[in-house]
């Protein structure tokens, strides 16, 4: 018996030690972002750890840090700038106070759908990341925020008409806030964080966001009315701290970036076929009244906008985006 059991002690030993299931990860990479684990771009940050788990096979771990957990989108970019974050998912309108070009992504009515969305970040956006490496942060490619639509809690809106007065949340991004003043009403900049109790508490009117958000976030709770607007698509670029990224050997890198290209591809499908999910799941709550409105009436409205930003984003850049439009 004590022979057997040494036998099996040593091959229990061997298995530890010569198994890479086992070994310890050389590298460990942190990645937060702000969402819900549920959320689309939550679970597309969750399958690109598995992705690097499995083709480093063990070498190189992503521990996900959600729901904002290691700070605000502001706080995010800065980390990457100073390595104390290794990688993040953040919203372009965020990233726009750091990089404007990217804020291109952010104007109002830009893509006709998702397929131009997608040639446009793949190639256009691509192009304009790469500005942001002298900066101290790779963009490994975007994976989808979603569609934006407003909300809000006094009165259904479906023409630009309706929202003069309203006090609608933005994010803190100069596109934004002047879409929201093109369609008469008053942009109240806020970290998305706070949002939820300050739609409680009557400090803001409503906000926009896309459906995933209203849904993860509750925001349904306390908000009467959702309008289908679609003004603006929202992508969520992937990015990594040039200081980490340096940290890999190349063939580290190689597997950093196939996996994210994966995991975005994966990503973008998981989120369009949640769209309409998650839609349904606002219904079927019985608190939140969904609403179509003219949606021409709002691109009209919000044409101006996009002449104010031409040349921070670069009219060469909406020349670009528009020539990759479906003929």
């Amino acid at each position: 018996m004590k022979r057997l059991t040494s036998i099996l002690g040593t091959c229990l030993l061997a298995a530890a030690l010569s198994g890479p299931a086992f070994a310890a990860p050389s590298v460990v990479i942190k990645l937060g972002h702000i969402a819900e684990p549920e959320h689309p771009y939550g679970k597309g940050a969750d399958q690109f750890a598995k992705l690097v788990a499995e083709k480093s096979g063990g070498d190189i771990e992503v521990k996900v840090f959600p729901n904002s957990q290691l700070g605000g989108q502001k706080d995010l970019i800065e980390g990457l700038v100073f390595g104390s974050v290794d990688m993040a998912l953040v919203g372009s309108a965020a990233l726009g106070q750091f990089q404007p070009k990217i804020s291109l992504f952010d104007l109002p009515f830009l893509f006709d759908d998702r397929p131009h969305a997608f040639r446009s970040l793949d190639t256009v956006g691509m192009e304009i990341g790469q500005a942001l490496e002298p900066r101290g942060i790779k963009l490994l490619g975007y994976m989808e925020n979603g569609i934006r639509h407003m909300t809000n809690n006094v009165r259904p809106i479906k023409t630009p008409e309706d929202m003069k007065g309203l006090k609608i949340r933005v994010q803190t991004n100069k596109i934004h806030i002047e879409m929201i003043k093109a369609l008469g009403a008053s942009p109240t900049p806020m970290d998305l964080s706070e949002l939820y109790s300050a739609m409680q508490q009557g400090t803001v009117d409503g906000q926009e966001n896309p459906s995933a958000h209203i849904y993860t976030k509750r925001f349904y709770e306390v908000q009467k009315y959702a309008s289908l607007t679609a003004h603006a698509y929202a992508p969520e670029p992937m990015l990594i701290s040039m200081i980490s990224w340096k940290k890999l050997t190349p063939k580290q890198q190689k597997i950093v970036q196939d996996a994210a290209n994966e995991s975005v591809a994966w990503q973008r499908k998981v989120s369009e076929d949640e769209d309409n999910d998650y839609w349904n799941k606002i219904k079927a709550t019985g608190k939140m009244e969904v609403i179509e409105v003219d949606r021409k009436a709002f691109q009209e409205a919000t044409k101006p906008v996009i002449a104010m930003f031409a040349k921070t984003v670069g009219q060469d850049n909406i020349d670009k985006v528009d020539a990759l439009r479906a003929k």
